[in-house]
C-alpha cells in the first residue's frame, strides 16, 4: 500500500474521556467529558454541551418523543480544562520513564 492511497487521519490531543471547556460557539465557557472523538470529521462530542432536540419517533423498543441529545463540536472550539488551575490550557509531550506522557503546559502536571 503506497502512502498516496492512505487516508490521512490527524493526531489530536484531546481524547476520550478528558474534560474540557468549550471556547467558541453558544456553549462557550461550559465544560464536559469527551465522550467521542470523530477524527475524520475533526469534532468532537461533550457530554451535556451543544444539546440539539431530536423528533424521535416511536418503535417496538422506544419511545417517542423529543429527545436532547448532544451533537458534535469543532475540535478547535474545546480546550483541555486543567482542575488545578481552574482555566483552559494546552497540552504537551514529554517522555517520562521511557513512555510518552501528556502534560499539562499551564500546571505543568501530568494527565492521566
Amino acid at each position: 500500500m503506497n502512502v498516496a492511497s492512505k487516508r490521512f487521519e490527524p493526531k489530536f490531543k484531546i481524547k476520550k474521556g478528558d474534560t474540557v471547556i468549550v471556547l467558541a460557539g453558544n456553549s462557550k465557557g461550559q465544560t464536559g467529558r469527551v465522550l467521542q472523538v470523530l477524527k475524520k470529521k475533526q469534532r468532537v462530542l461533550v457530554e451535556g454541551v451543544n444539546l440539539v432536540k431530536k423528533h424521535q419517533k416511536p418503535t417496538e423498543t422506544q419511545k417517542g418523543g423529543i429527545l436532547e441529545i448532544e451533537a458534535p463540536i469543532a475540535i478547535s472550539n474545546v480546550a483541555y480544562y486543567d482542575a488545578k488551575s481552574k482555566s483552559a490550557t494546552r497540552i504537551g509531550r514529554r517522555v517520562e520513564n521511557g513512555k510518552i506522557v501528556r502534560y499539562s503546559k499551564k500546571s505543568g502536571e501530568t494527565i492521566k
